[in-house]
């Protein structure tokens, strides 16, 4: 390979918010450097919300509307659906096959998740459990070498190389590579609150607002909590709004830092500015979103090449792990 491989996906468990937006640019300026397979990987979404698959398919296509209105392109990087290249789960059951069950118990994400998510369903099954191996068939079955990754999936990560070196023991054979982590220097955004994104906590702020919802979400910001009444100098580093400026109206941080310590701009007032700025940053991707929602045609077109591509790679991986191992 003339350039190093990528794979990367998200499950699609509802919209994407803006804390994922910095994650997709962030692919969109790795396409031009890498060799790039992107996936909503639907699997990995039974592991948690198997009970009720009423919206996948709905929030699959949502989620590959808003990729490509950000601006991935079908022709820099591979774009398909997990579930439409079988050969994912296949190689998922051969890896199953040879990873000792206690490196996926002690897997920290999975004790994490067993306490988060424990009480509200039942997810005490082998394919929460499994996640881990799933994950690293979505990257082996490309030989992909490097993989974008926050530090929340760096054990996972690591898990997979330590599933290529047993491979490669067992079998007496360097077919994989290590995939090695990259990890964007982008910093999350905080939801409205203050508290991690996510729609489960009600405090985010979808793409695919509208000017007049994304102002409501900006108004109820948190601020500085000491700063009572608009003559009151306020922190700035306390403020979800100074967060969101740092993003979205670099060029004026500066000047409402200085305005919000000396308390010459009220919170309301700096909300208002930052709302202008994010609609301004936001309404291209609405544009081009809208146009894509006109013409799903095309967008089916880009599914399915997407697939046959992934499916050719895929499928020669198979075949080099058959024969290693000796099944053919």
């Amino acid at each position: 390979m003339a350039k190093g491989r990528i794979f990367s996906g998200m499950r699609p468990t509802g919209k994407l918010h803006i804390g994922h937006l910095s994650v997709i640019e962030n692919w969109v300026e790795l396409q031009d450097e890498y060799e790039c397979f992107f996936a909503p990987v639907d699997w990995h979404a039974l592991t948690t919300g198997y009970e009720d698959t009423s919206k996948l398919r709905e929030n699959t296509r949502d989620m590959l509307l808003d990729w490509l209105a950000v601006g991935l392109d079908p022709e820099k990087s591979t774009i398909f659906i997990q579930s439409h290249v079988k050969e994912h789960a296949e190689l998922h059951l051969l890896l199953s096959m040879t990873t000792p069950l206690s490196w996926l118990e002690r897997c920290p994400t999975y004790k994490e998740q067993l306490q988060q998510l424990g009480e509200g369903k039942d997810i005490r099954t082998y394919g929460f459990l499994g996640y881990p191996v799933l994950m690293a068939a979505d990257i082996l079955v490309y030989r992909a070498d490097t993989v974008p990754v926050g530090e929340d999936q760096l054990p996972h990560l690591e898990l997979a190389r330590e599933m290529v070196r047993r491979f490669h023991y067992l079998y007496d054979t360097e077919l994989f590579p290590e995939p090695q982590p990259k990890l964007a220097e982008i910093a999350m955004l905080p939801g409205i609150d203050k508290r991690k994104m996510s729609k489960s906590y009600n405090n985010d702020i979808a793409i695919t607002t509208t000017s007049e919802e994304l102002w409501e979400r900006v108004r109820n910001m948190v601020t500085d909590p000491a700063r009572v009444r608009k003559t009151d100098p306020g922190n700035p580093e306390v403020c979800v709004v100074h967060t969101y400026n740092k993003i979205y109206n670099k060029e004026e941080v500066t000047e409402r830092i200085e305005q919000c310590r000396t308390a010459d701009i009220g919170c309301i007032q700096c909300k208002r500015r930052l709302a202008d700025k994010m609609v301004e940053a936001l309404e291209p991707i609405w544009e081009r979103r809208a146009k894509l929602e006109q013409n799903p045609g095309l967008v089916d077109e880009i599914i399915a090449a997407g697939a046959e591509k992934a499916r050719r790679e895929a499928s020669e991986t198979l075949r080099l792990v058959y024969e290693v191992m000796k099944l053919n």
